[in-house]
């Protein structure tokens, strides 16, 4: 299952996940490679020939889906990817989908924001930074799910959190 939503073992904190691996059809191009990989090798030997095509594909999606950023809600924290930010420095998130989606995406990015934008997921969900010694203004978050994201970030805001011990 691509999303998940539920509450930890611990029942302490609400989680969100999701991984934001490649679309289908990115998948299909990829399968270009194989063959490719073995024409180069079909002067040497054809088994060889075969073989690498066979490696080279299955290589190339394996990438593809093991290199896929994971969105994460947990313990008080997005994780975006390789960044992570305390859901208290987050201000209210914004859904958009649609032709407001691919403004977000597009003409409306801010180089100083984080993006984890990928191509074939419509969802979009911006969330502020409201830490005034952050120089990221805005999180612009990719989602096949944007509805469940924002509920997730919300509702980590107003879980009260317990100190660790």
């Amino acid at each position: 299952m691509q999303n998940t939503m539920s509450n930890t073992s611990r029942g302490s904190a609400l989680t969100y996940r999701e991984r934001l691996g490649p679309s289908l059809w990115v998948l299909v191009g990829t399968a270009v490679c194989a063959p490719m990989a073995a024409l180069v090798f079909v002067p040497i030997d054809t088994t060889i020939s075969l073989i690498a095509g066979v490696v080279v594909g299955i290589g190339v999606a394996w990438l593809l889906i093991a290199g896929s950023p994971i969105l994460l809600v947990r313990d008080g924290e997005l994780l975006a990817g390789r960044a992570r930010i305390d859901v208290a420095l987050l201000g209210e998130p914004d859904i958009h989908i649609g032709e407001d989606a691919r403004q977000a995406r597009g003409p409306l990015l801010d180089p100083r924001d984080w993006h984890v934008v990928r191509g074939g997921i419509d969802g979009v969900v911006t969330v502020p930074v409201v830490d005034p010694d952050d120089p990221t203004p805005l999180w612009v978050l990719s989602s096949r799910t944007p509805d469940r994201l924002a509920a997730a970030i919300r509702d980590a805001q107003i879980r009260p959190r317990t100190p660790r011990r």
